[in-house]
């Protein structure tokens, strides 16, 4: 077992519940495990939060016999994720119960035990839940030359005519992008994201105390912008949390709001903790260098431009309201 699967696992003990949350006080509990995960570690808190994710999946979409494996599988310490982004020119196709193709940006290749994948099907996408034991990939690990979050293992896998078997499927086609969870989900790894602009304050905190340098007034005002940084990164999310059991017409703005606020503060504070501590951030075995480059990874999720356009519309239409 990976240091990473063991990680998971260790995480895994201490969520509230294997499916959704039924209450604000179960959503806040789950979001706030996320968020210090995401604090510790972010390519961490990155595989967590998809195996949180898949979790939550086969619990509201699986039979009961699914429903009771993925139990099996938290207590055997197992680690699941989501695949669904397609390979280009190579789309995961299953036929006769075989499946050929591939799945780009899968996130712990190598370090989970199960993948849910998605397939097209007639009537929308279909959901596999597959033991990559059993029904092993091809993992390309030539993909995945960045800067940061190389410890996520994200990579390309492929299958080549790969059974699978009857009690795979997961729901039936088109769950997968019902509202409001697939566009909600999103509020998860905005926690992990906060956590990592929490992280950023940490050590620049600590940085500056250690150098002797925390008294001066420039540092000090670093430390205080950075400080509202991490506040409105983690407000938003907490905000997004108290709605999501209130008005459905605002559900889902104010998950965008809370993705649109954390990738406005992660890209602050990461400028703001370089200027803080200087080259020293840079330097590999400096705590702050992997915590930039992470973030600087993570933060780039996709339609930043999209989330802001439906706070606008949710405003314009009197849905999203400022408030206290």
């Amino acid at each position: 077992m990976t240091d990473l699967r063991r990680a998971i696992a260790i995480r895994s003990a201490l969520l509230p519940d294997l499916g959704d949350p039924s209450d604000e006080g179960a959503l806040l509990q789950l979001l706030r495990l996320l968020y210090a995960t995401g604090r510790l570690d972010l390519p961490l808190g990155r595989l967590f939060e998809g195996h949180v994710d898949a979790l939550q999946i086969v619990r509201r979409y699986g039979t009961p016999r699914q429903r009771d494996d993925v139990v099996a599988i938290v207590a055997g310490s197992g680690a699941l994720g989501v695949w669904n982004a397609d390979l280009a020119g190579e789309p995961l196709r299953l036929a006769d119960n075989r499946l050929t193709g591939g799945k780009s940006f899968a996130s712990g290749a190598g370090v989970l035990s199960h993948a849910l994948v998605t397939v097209d099907a007639e009537g929308g996408r279909q959901l596999l839940l597959l033991d990559l034991a059993r029904t092993t990939p091809a993992v390309d690990r030539s993909f995945w030359h960045v800067t940061g979050m190389q410890r996520s293992e994200t990579h390309v896998v492929r299958w080549f005519d790969a059974p699978i078997s009857d009690h795979d499927p997961i729901g039936a086609p088109g769950d997968y992008v019902c509202e409001p969870w697939f566009s909600g989900g999103a509020l998860r790894f905005a926690a992990v994201q906060a956590g990592g602009v929490a992280a950023l304050l940490d050590h620049t905190t600590a940085h500056l105390v250690a150098a002797g340098r925390a008294d001066d007034p420039h540092q000090k005002g670093r430390l205080a912008a950075l400080y509202g940084l991490a506040e409105a990164a983690a407000g938003a999310v907490r905000t997004a949390a108290a709605g999501w059991f209130g008005a459905p017409a605002s559900r889902l703005p104010l998950v965008a709001a809370a993705r649109a606020a954390v990738y406005a503060a992660g890209g602050q504070a990461i400028e703001l903790a370089e200027q803080a501590v200087g080259v020293q951030s840079l330097f590999v075995g400096h705590p702050l260098a992997a915590v930039i480059t992470d973030l600087s990874v993570y933060l780039r999720q996709p339609s930043p431009d999209a989330q802001r356009m439906q706070v606008g519309a949710a405003l314009a239409a009197g849905n999203l309201k400022a408030s206290l």
